[in-house]
């Protein structure tokens, strides 16, 4: 019995220590995945899956689809996508030609393929854009027209191929209502910028009024988005081509585990930011080209009222191997992020053009407010920016005052492995709140040539410089 018992209690002591080995295994595995943020990207990485879909394909031509570039196929698509949905999904094959087409609408297990040489044409008539759907426009949430692709509260969903997707937006349509006499607007156009357009929604948020009630569409003039999956999960846009939008190009919002993948965007149009990541979690951006109006990737969390009521950060997004070319920010945060980002990770990119203003942007206001944390970058190559290479604005102002009690907070934005042909005014401009400083900002192994003004920072605290050279000189950390 004796030594029955001696063995029982050696067996339980070898397995107590056995489970405290295992837990202090685990234990430094996690301090090592906290303290390298490049683990961590990659562990969000490797989460996201591609969505997979039924070897089933409905042909949009078998559902009289015609190829003309000027008859409407509105009903033929979505047709196409209800018949593939109720059998289970697979692909809806656009084989090559031209399609004239009003908004398209995915289901669940769908994926709209586009053959080389297909291209859907999207109508510009305002009206094919109905009936109204719940969306969002700038950052608060409406009723107004259904975005041109559109998904809502659907999953495993794809748009696919090496077609073309053409918004035919132009100086002579969709442009114009932006208010601006650079896309065509004149004094005696409509714009969303009359009192019943913008500023009336801007209101209704403030007012706190349910989305169901913001009823906007015709008489409006507030454009919609191009692709919109509005709470989907497992979403995928790959190897397209997409040209001349209205409004924003790439909008995933309130979705979870989006691919963009090998796209390519070239849309110079007002508010054509190329992919807007809004209120969404778990996003990899990765192989594409934008070529942009506005803002080349700008990742969202709501405007002012509008985002503090959903109270949905922007997480885990992770851009690699993209290009960027003509834009207002290579990779920009804001400046709707009333709810908050973190956990950005931008690797292997090349940003390059006289038209490019800044590399890497974070832009709010304190009417917007929102944490913005933990945004990583390195292995960047730019060629030439315009304004900065790396710009936080906490003032940025558009459409009147944007004061409020909403002081937006900055911290922990890392570059590594960064290197500037032409930097352009400034090397770092960052401005934070004496009461909210921006803190802990590093640059490591960043090289900076040919910048007018090395830096101009103000209310930042803990901004250092690891073998950093701007203009050939070696960089020492600043007391600010």
């Amino acid at each position: 019995m004796i030594k029955l018992i001696a063995f029982f209690n050696k067996n339980f002591l070898f397995l107590v220590l056995t489970a405290l080995l295992i837990a202090s295994c685990n234990s430094k595995q996690k301090e090592v995945v906290a303290t390298d943020p490049w683990l961590v990207m990659q562990r969000i990485v490797d989460s996201i899956q591609e969505p997979v879909f039924q070897d089933s394909t409905f042909n949009v031509l078998d559902f009289g689809a015609i190829s003309d570039g000027v008859t409407n196929n509105t009903l033929a698509f979505n047709n196409a996508i209800n018949q593939c949905a109720a059998n289970g999904g697979g692909k809806v094959l656009v084989p090559a030609g031209k399609y004239f087409s009003g908004a398209i609408h995915l289901k669940s297990n769908v994926n709209l393929h586009l053959d080389e040489g297909a291209e859907i044409l999207f109508s510009t008539n305002p009206k094919d854009y109905y009936p109204l759907v719940h969306t969002s426009f700038e950052g608060i949430e409406l009723m107004n027209y259904s975005p041109l692709i559109y998904a809502y509260k659907q999953s495993n969903i794809a748009v696919t191929g090496k077609g073309i997707l053409n918004g035919q937006a132009s100086i002579d349509n969709w442009w114009t209502w932006k208010g601006s006499k650079e896309f065509g607007w004149t004094n005696d156009m409509p714009s969303q910028l009359d009192s019943l357009n913008l500023p009336h929604l801007m209101k209704l948020s403030t007012l706190g009024t349910p989305v169901a009630e913001r009823i906007f569409g015709d008489g409006h003039y507030l454009r919609p988005n191009f692709f919109e999956p509005f709470e989907c999960n497992n979403v995928l846009i790959q190897g397209v081509k997409v040209i001349n939008a209205p409004f924003w190009i790439l909008h995933p919002i309130k979705s979870t585990n989006v691919i963009v993948d090998g796209v390519t965007i070239e849309s110079h149009g007002p508010n054509n930011d190329g992919c807007d990541p809004e209120y969404s979690k778990n996003v990899l951006i990765k192989n594409c080209i934008f070529n942009t109006g506005d803002d080349c990737i700008a990742i969202k969390s709501g405007r002012d009222e509008d985002g503090r009521r959903v109270a949905i950060k922007s997480e885990n997004i992770v851009v690699q191997n993209c290009k960027m070319i003509d834009g207002h920010g290579g990779v920009v945060m804001g400046s709707e992020i009333s709810a908050g980002v973190r956990n950005v990770f931008v690797e292997n990119c090349v940003m390059d053009s006289p038209e490019l203003e800044r590399a890497i942007r974070i832009k709010s206001n304190s009417r917007r407010g929102g944490v913005t944390e933990n945004i990583y970058v390195r292995n960047i190559e730019v060629g030439q920016v315009k304004e900065a290479v790396l710009k936080i604005n906490m003032f940025y102002g558009i459409y009147g005052g944007q004061t409020g009690a909403y002081i937006p907070t900055v911290k922990n934005v890392i570059l590594e492995n960064v290197t500037v042909k032409n930097g352009g005014k400034y090397g770092i401009l960052a401005k934070g709140y004496k009461e909210a400083p921006i803190t802990n900002v590093t640059l490591k192994n960043v090289t900076i040539e040919k910048v007018e003004t090395p830096y101009s920072i103000e209310n930042v605290v803990g901004i250092h410089f690891l073998n950093t050279y701007i203009n050939g000189a070696l960089i020492q950390d600043i007391n600010n």
